[in-house]
């Protein structure tokens, strides 16, 4: 706690009590109480801020804070005198607590995407501007160290002008297979993974070769989930949802929320409330967003990108590729080298992903190449990418979100809503070049 000469701490409230709260309740708890105050929790759902309640004092040795529904957001703010707020909501109802917080005169710290459509984007950044409020996107892959140290090679020049990048993102039928199971399925909640897991990616290219993308064109499917696909490959069962289906009982792409008391607390036993099923089944009716995109875009600078993402692969981890009139940058990640059918449908700790890092023999490594013109290839030193939250990340973007100030970055880590806006504009386009078969201007989805 603060003593007498301590600055007074940031009023936080959290609204949206899922999974993903848990590492900001954390660092607001514990990691980093001492320069701030965790006052209230926001949910549609009571069983779930009981939950977090419940973890506040038997893990955080932090009192309960007040619940409120989530009608109640705004008094809320006046009530407990939020100074800011937390958002990981759902991904479609962002834009109404950012905007929300904003006009109340709060600052606002949000989880990726920051939204998932134009209109709801322009929302947030007129409210932005009308208040003058902070607003900090939840970039964590920014603060990765490989990639830290990927923007300080292509930011020496060691590369020269960047010409084209190649990425593959590869999800594995763990990973990849939980975003068919939960509310991500539904575009119309998550924009899809262009919108909800690629901002990372796309973010992560603006931020790299700084710049944004002006053309995008894109091709996407649903190839691999989804009722037809399992019925056509023999993999569907005939269970809606997991949890007290015998036919689920084996089945490796399921979801058995009762072997993790954490899943149970936070979904199974809170489903009675609302009917959010957290484990539905990945081949059932409903799925609408795809499993399999490939996109082409030119950037502002003249740069090119191809980039691709699956997520029903063997493996997890990302190959990224940049050409440059110097030579060749490549960045390889193997996050989790084989999915073991018997134990892929546990799920220990906060998440299947990101989280708890990967067990010592997952295969897991990080190797970045140097390849300049005229001269034999290097492999450059890495700082320590092991550690948990995408290779350290969160933690690292948390310690500068709700830390003590470290001074100025020379990296540009930190993310604001237009940086947010940017890493839509990549998703956006390509979701509407998948619906029209036609490249897509980025201004014509979002100017900036």
């Amino acid at each position: 706690m603060p003593g007498p000469t301590s600055p007074a701490r940031t009023r936080y409230a959290v609204v949206g009590l899922g999974g993903r709260a848990q590492m900001y309740v954390r660092a607001l708890a514990r990691t980093h109480a001492d320069r701030n105050e965790l006052v209230a929790f926001c949910d549609a759902n009571q069983t779930r801020m009981d939950a977090h309640n419940k973890a506040l004092r038997d893990e955080h040795d932090h009192d309960p804070v007040p619940t409120y529904a989530a009608a109640d957001f705004t008094r809320m703010l006046t009530e407990q005198r939020v100074d800011a707020v937390v958002v990981t909501t759902v991904d479609s109802t962002h834009d109404e607590y950012i905007v929300a917080a904003l006009q109340a005169g709060c600052d606002v710290v949000t989880e990726k995407p920051m939204t998932i459509d134009a209109e709801r984007c322009r929302r947030i950044l007129e409210a932005q501007r009308a208040s003058g409020r902070k607003v900090t996107v939840t970039f964590n892959y920014r603060y990765n160290p490989a990639h830290a140290k990927v923007r300080e090679v292509i930011a020496s020049g060691a590369i020269g002008e960047i010409g084209s990048v190649h990425f593959e993102w590869l999800l594995d039928t763990r990973h990849g297979a939980d975003y068919f199971r939960r509310w991500h399925r539904d575009k119309a909640n998550s924009g899809g993974l262009m919108v909800h897991k690629a901002t990372h990616h796309f973010d992560l290219v603006n931020w790299w070769i700084a710049s944004a993308p002006e053309t995008v064109f894109g091709l996407g499917r649903l190839f691999f989930y989804g009722d037809e696909n399992g019925a056509r490959r023999g993999l569907a069962r005939g269970y809606e949802r997991a949890h007290g289906a015998p036919e689920a009982a084996d089945d490796p792409f399921a979801l058995q929320l009762d072997s993790s008391p954490n899943l149970t607390a936070l979904y199974l036993d809170a489903e009675h409330e609302d009917g959010y099923h957290r484990d539905q089944n990945v081949f059932a009716p409903g799925v609408t967003i795809e499993d399999d995109m490939c996109v082409a875009v030119r950037y502002r600078n003249g740069a090119t990108m191809s980039y691709h993402l699956t997520a029903y692969s063997p493996w997890e981890g990302y190959h990224v590729v940049f050409n440059g009139s110097g030579g060749r940058l490549e960045l390889d990640v193997v996050e989790n080298a084989f999915v073991d059918p018997v134990t892929a449908s546990r799920a220990p700790g906060e998440a299947l992903h990101g989280v708890d890092g990967h067990a010592a023999d997952s295969g897991a490594g990080t190797r970045l190449l140097l390849r300049r013109l005229w001269e034999q290839p290097v492999e450059l030193e890495l700082p320590d990418t092991t550690g948990a939250g995408h290779g350290g990340g969160d933690e690292r973007m948390l310690a500068d979100i709700f830390g003590e100030p470290a001074g100025p970055d020379p990296l540009g880590r930190a993310s604001t809503q237009l940086d947010g806006a940017r890493s839509l504009l990549t998703g956006l386009a390509a979701n509407r070049s998948f619906e029209t078969g036609l490249p897509v201007r980025a201004d014509d989805v979002l100017a900036l």
